[in-house]
C-alpha cells in the first residue's frame, strides 16, 4: 500500500498529530511524553506568540488510513535575518521504521523550502530555542528529559542515507552528585563572588523568583545571542514563557546571582527530574498526572540541568563556579543523586571544563543535520 501525506488542516488532523509519538513509543522505557496540552499550544497559532516571524505547516503519513508519520516545516524569518541563511527547518520528525515514510515526509518540507527558494533544510528544529531540537544520535538506552528529542536508532541512520549531514551536535553529561561541593568548585565561587562584587539572591518561595523572570529571560537574549540557530526572544514569548514555566517552579533549585547595583548578573535553573512522572502521566494532566507532578517536584533523587547564563561582561570570570556551588549544595540538601544536563553544544568549552571537578558520564548526544536544496 502507498503512503500517503496528508496535511494538516483540521483540529482533528492536528490531534492525530500530537498523538502520534504516543503510540509510536508506548511502552518505551525511555521515551519521555510531552504534555499534550503544551504541544498543542506550541504548535498553535492562536497562542505561540513565535508565530509573529515564523510560518509552519504540518503532514501526516497515512498507510491503510492508519497514521504512521509526521513532521513539521518551518520557516522561521527572523533566524533567515539574523543569521543571513535562507534555511527552512524541520521539526517534530516521527515515524515507523520504514525508510520511505522518512523520504516521502521530509521531501514534502523539501519541496516547500524549494518552493520559497531557500538554499537548506536544518533540523530537527523548533520554533525557538525554547523548543526541543536535535535528533538522538548515542544513548538510545538512556533516559530522557522533558527538554529533549527521544527517537529510535533508525531515525538519524535513515536520515544519513537521504543525503542528510552533519551541521552541529550537541552533548549531555550525567552528574553524580558528591555529599560535599568540590573544594576547587567551593573555593572560585569564594573567590569569584568576593573579586567581582557579587552575592546570591536567597528565596524561599516561588513568588519571589517570579520578578526575576523578565530579567532571566533577558539575559538568555544576551549570553545565549551566539548560540547555533538562536533568535532573541520578543517581550510577548518572554510574557509566555514566563507563565508557562515559573509557574511550577521549585525556589531551592533556583540560583540567583546580582552585582553590586542589583542587576542580574547569572543564573542557574534547575528542577527535580519530572521524566518518570510524564511517563506515568502519558501526556495528560487529569486526572492522575498532576499528582504524579506534584510528588516527582516534592521528592526525587534525580535532577535536571536546566539553564544556566551569565551576562556577556562576566563571561569567563568564573562565574559559572558560584552557580554549581549552590545547586550542588541545593542537590545535597533536597538528597539528589544524579542530575542531568541540558544539551550542550559540543563546543561549548566552558561549560564542560566544570564537569571536570566531578563525576560525570557522557551519555548521550544529538545532532542538528542539514541538506542542500538545489
Amino acid at each position: 500500500m502507498d503512503i500517503q501525506i496528508k496535511e494538516v488542516t483540521t483540529k482533528k488532523e492536528l490531534k492525530a498529530f500530537i498523538k502520534f509519538p504516543y503510540q509510536l513509543y508506548k511502552g518505551n522505557s525511555c521515551f519521555v511524553p510531552p504534555l499534550q496540552f503544551d504541544e498543542y499550544a506550541t504548535l498553535s497559532k492562536e497562542k505561540n506568540p513565535a508565530f509573529e516571524y515564523c510560518e509552519a505547516r504540518y503532514w501526516l503519513a497515512l498507510k491503510n488510513k492508519k497514521v504512521v508519520g509526521r513532521i513539521a516545516g518551518i520557516i522561521n524569518h527572523a533566524s533567515i535575518r539574523k543569521w543571513e541563511k535562507n534555511y527552512i527547518r524541520f521539526g517534530w520528525l516521527d515515524f515507523e521504521e520504514d525508510k520511505k515514510i522518512a523520504s516521502a515526509l521530509l521531501t514534502e518540507v523539501e519541496n516547500w523550502g524549494k518552493a520559497r527558494n531557500l538554499d537548506a533544510i536544518q533540523g530537527p528544529m523548533g520554533f525557538t530555542d525554547m523548543d526541543r531540537a536535535g535528533m538522538l544520535i548515542e544513548g538510545f538506552d538512556q533516559l530522557g528529559m522533558l527538554a529533549t528529542i527521544y527517537n529510535y536508532p533508525y531515525y538519524p541512520a535513515y536520515l544519513q542515507d537521504l543525503g542528510y549531514k552533519k551541521e552541529v551536535d550537541w552533548l549531555e553529561f550525567r552528574i553524580k552528585v558528591p555529599g560535599e561541593v568540590p573544594d576547587k568548585i567551593r573555593q572560585m565561587a569564594k573567590i569569584v563572588t568576593e573579586r567581582l562584587g557579587l552575592s546570591v539572591v536567597k528565596v524561599n518561595k516561588a513568588k519571589e523568583i517570579r520578578p526575576y523572570a523578565t530579567e532571566v529571560f533577558q539575559l538568555i537574549n544576551q549570553a545565549y545571542a551566539n548560540l547555533h540557530g538562536v533568535v532573541e526572544l520578543t517581550e510577548k514569548q518572554i510574557k509566555y514563557y514566563t507563565n508557562q514555566y515559573f509557574s511550577f517552579i521549585r525556589p531551592d533549585y533556583v540560583t540567583i546571582v546580582k552585582d553590586r547595583e542589583g542587576k542580574l548578573a547569572a543564573f542557574g535553573i534547575t528542577m527535580p527530574s519530572l521524566s518518570r512522572a510524564l511517563q506515568k502521566a502519558n501526556g495528560k494532566l487529569f486526572p492522575l498526572g498532576f499528582l504524579y507532578l506534584l510528588l516527582a517536584l516534592k521528592k526525587n533523587t534525580l535532577a535536571d540541568l536546566y539553564l544556566v547564563a551569565v551576562r556577556p561582561d562576566l563571561q569567563n570570570k568564573g562565574v559559572n563556579a558560584i552557580i554549581m556551588n549552590e545547586i550542588n549544595l541545593s542537590y545535597i540538601k533536597n538528597g539528589v543523586h544524579f542530575a542531568e544536563a541540558s544539551p550542550e553544544l559540543e563546543t561549548n568549552h566552558q561549560i564542560q571544563a566544570l564537569w571536570k571537578y566531578y563525576e560525570t558520564e557522557s551519555h548521550k548526544r544529538r545532532r542538528c543535520f542539514i541538506k542542500l536544496l538545489l
